[in-house]
């Protein structure tokens, strides 16, 4: 039989209720069914085929069939992605999620060794499919959110295969795992962060290289990787301060490459709408948040300084060191993020840094500034004031933050005194054109109320009242005569004290 007789059988409506499916599942993969229309009761023979089938058989089972069929609606469909059926979420619920369908039914647990046999299933699989649209509808089928008791399954499993991709390089898998964390809400992709960091920070710590090779295979990954670490560890306590092998592993990445921090942000089309409560659209805001809040986070953390005034440790020194390149490198991508706006003719039309998050941002320094004491952490409030000013600057020279003087004055009302943003918010200094007249001091803006100067332009003196006359000095009297000394009247024996000469 062709397959479009097979086809027009399955589709005549005198055999509309036939159950050939339940029987010849297997049969019908392997003959590379590109479509099938299945009714509710062959849905039913189909789970009670699965049901019989151990756990491992039946999720490979599963996982076949939502390929073949979603892949040849996609190969078919013109328009939009097309979605999976209700019946297939649930089957992928139950049989790879084990999340049962019946309350009495006690769903079937699979080993560790099955799980992990799974998981090498998908990662062949992933690896295996040469077409990207298909891996990333198979990808967004299995593991988009539903809002249901099944996605605390789909995150377990999710980070379980993120990580093995990680382990073994499989860049298919991080390439679509990029594109949900490009999608999903902050909230699961902390978790997500969550999980990795684990595996590769803490559990064992000398597996952050394996982690760090992954910046050449897929930078995309990466790009949204620290956009969601940067989420994750905010400095709101000790536990949410980031671990120095990934501070530095980070810098590491940045140094050698900041065009990797706006990957995201130039793959991504203009027109394309974001679910709301998603990562930022690059890591700018996160990493700025870590330069600036760092020097206030540790001085809030800093162990009493011991009685020689050595209390700061060499770790220490060195993540200042590595959030000052971090710094550096964040305001050289602020440069760079210039350009693309220009080129797209972008300039003062698109915000890569919202104001919100900005002003979210100045309260947190605010709250860790009023918490620390005045005086021994006056330089470290005085350090990341001044990243925040250069930061704010640099942003709002290049048009990634499009705020105005005032508005600007008004978020850091509530901050602390500090000469370089007292600056940035009173404006850029205004020129004068060339050859104009003299040097005017007045063309630079008057920050604080100064004393008087004797070049600054003022108001003409007011004109003085003469000095009335005075009255002549009465002639002095003559002083008498002195009595004459004689010649050896300060000699050294003469003198009423000892006297010892300088040998």
């Amino acid at each position: 039989m062709s397959f479009t007789g097979f086809r027009s059988y399955f589709c005549d409506e005198q055999r509309s209720h036939c159950q050939l499916w339940a029987i010849n599942v297997c049969r019908l993969i392997e003959a590379n069914v590109t479509s099938l229309i299945i009714n509710s009761e062959e849905m039913s023979d189909i789970r009670h085929a699965l049901l019989r089938r151990d756990p491992l058989s039946a999720a490979k089972e599963v996982l076949y069939h939502l390929d073949i069929s979603l892949g040849s609606a996609l190969q078919s469909s013109t328009g939009p992605t097309p979605g999976l059926e209700k019946s297939m979420v649930e089957l992928v619920e139950e049989f790879i999620f084990h999340v049962p369908k019946d309350r009495n039914i006690q769903p079937k647990r699979m080993s560790c060794v099955q799980e992990l046999q799974l998981l090498e299933i998908m990662c062949s699989y992933f690896q295996e499919q040469s077409k990207d649209a298909i891996r990333q509808i198979i990808f967004s089928a299995l593991f988009s959110l539903q809002g249901n008791k099944a996605d605390e399954s789909r995150m377990a499993m999710l980070g379980k295969l993120v990580s093995m991709a990680i382990a073994v390089c499989r860049v298919p898998i991080l390439e679509c795992a990029a594109v949900w964390l490009q999608r999903t809400h902050s909230a699961w992709c902390v978790r997500l962060a969550q999980v990795l960091m684990d595996d590769y920070c803490t559990l064992v710590p000398c597996a952050i290289s394996t982690l760090q090779n992954i910046c050449s295979a897929s930078p995309r990954f990466c790009c949204q990787l620290i956009t969601a670490v940067t989420a994750l560890y905010d400095f709101s306590s000790d536990e949410l301060t980031p671990p120095p092998a990934l501070l530095e592993m980070l810098v590491g990445w940045i140094t050698e490459d900041p065009r990797l921090l706006l990957l995201t942000f130039i793959n991504t089309p203009l027109n394309s709408s974001l679910p709301l409560g998603c990562l930022e659209i690059t890591p700018l805001l996160g990493l700025l948040r870590w330069c600036v809040k760092a020097p206030l986070a540790y001085q809030r953390c800093r162990k009493p300084a011991l009685t020689n005034g050595h209390g700061e440790s060499e770790k220490g020194t060195a993540s200042e060191e590595l959030y000052s390149k971090l710094h550096l490198s964040v305001l050289q991508v602020f440069l760079m993020l210039q350009v693309h706006l220009t080129e797209q003719n972008l300039i003062g039309r698109l915000a890569v840094l919202p104001v919100e998050s900005v002003a979210t941002l100045v309260e947190e320094v605010s709250r860790l500034c009023e918490k620390l004491t005045p005086f021994p952490a006056a330089n470290h409030i005085q350090l990341a004031l001044d990243r925040l000013a250069q930061a704010l600057q640099v942003a709002m020279a290049t048009g990634a933050l499009l705020c105005a003087r005032e508005d600007l004055r008004a978020l850091c009302s509530r901050l602390p005194h500090n000469n370089l943003l007292q600056l940035v918010m009173s404006g850029p200094v205004v020129q004068p054109p060339p050859h104009s007249g003299p040097f005017q001091p007045n063309m630079y803006p008057h920050i604080h109320p100064g004393r008087p100067s004797s070049l600054s332009p003022h108001s003409p003196h007011p004109v003085l009242s003469p000095h009335p006359a005075l009255s002549p000095h009465r002639p002095l009297t003559a002083h008498t005569a002195h009595p004459s000394l004689s010649p050896h009247a300060f000699h050294p024996a003469a003198m009423a004290f000892p006297y010892r000469p300088i040998r």
